[in-house]
């Protein structure tokens, strides 16, 4: 099935978890137990979150007691800011199919697409983790 706006695996399982990961703070939630929630890979799920936690957004804990913690509150972390750690920043500009001309004097689109992409931006940017929390 196809889909307008499409989340990728790896933005999806950062979200999903990191949410997961706030409702439980102050505790540690670790791998296995997210991966259980979240249906995924744990193996997959532990690369996310180490690219996570590279970036800052939470600590990584080993051992049998080990998992992952916030790094930061809750209310500081916007979806906006995880989904710019697993896909790449992003970069709003006039034409959000990236050309540099158009075929047409005046986009076919108006600035729909734009405000479109301006908005979803807005919304990842407001949504924050402890939106999530018990």
């Amino acid at each position: 099935m196809s889909h307008l706006i499409n989340i990728s695996e790896a933005a999806s399982l950062a979200l999903h978890g990191l949410a997961i990961v706030a409702q439980q703070s102050p505790n540690k939630v670790n791998a296995k137990y997210l991966a259980e929630k979240l249906d995924a890979s744990e193996a997959h799920l532990a690369k996310i979150f180490q690219r996570l936690s590279k970036n800052g957004l939470i600590k990584s804990f080993r051992g049998p007691t080990g998992g992952f913690m916030l790094n930061k509150p809750a209310e500081e972390i916007s979806f906006l800011d995880i989904y710019e750690i697993v896909e790449s920043k992003i970069i709003l500009n006039d034409c959000p199919l990236d050309k540099a001309g158009c075929t047409f004097e005046n986009c076919i689109f108006g600035d729909a697409l734009k405000n479109i992409s301006q908005s979803i931006y807005q919304t990842f940017k407001n949504i924050k983790l402890s939106d999530f929390n018990k």
